[in-house]
């Protein structure tokens, strides 16, 4: 704000009274920075066993919930049990999967016949 913009309210702050300086204001401005405490005071803070016990203990939990959350215990029971996909298969398909096989062989050997033939 420039002075010729508001001519009356500069007129007012340069009537009003300076508030008074302490003879002793750098030294308490020092003391109050050198009282402010440093990264070492705050990590000194956390290690204290009053705070670093509970913290821990809460730390443990979170891993071992989510080291069981992640890797749920196997059933016991399903050990000798074929997969689902296995046993809803009808026993008239198998007949097929057993013709299928036959037929990807029988395949494969006339793929290695012919590449043979051809490199003759």
């Amino acid at each position: 704000m420039k002075r010729e913009e508001d001519s009356e309210l500069w007129d007012l702050l340069g009537k009003a009274a300076e508030p008074p300086v302490s003879p002793l204001f750098a030294r308490n401005v020092v003391r109050r920075i050198r009282q402010e405490p440093t990264w070492r005071d705050r990590l000194s803070g956390w290690l204290r066993p009053g705070r670093l016990i509970p913290v821990a203990g809460v730390a443990v939990a979170v891993i071992a919930a989510s080291m069981a959350l992640h890797h749920p215990a196997p059933d016991q029971d399903s050990g000798d049990d074929p997969p689902d996909v296995v046993a809803n298969i009808d026993p008239q398909d198998y007949d097929v999967v057993v013709d299928l096989d036959d037929l990807l062989a029988s395949e494969d050997d006339n793929v290695w016949t012919e590449s043979e033939s051809l490199s003759l």
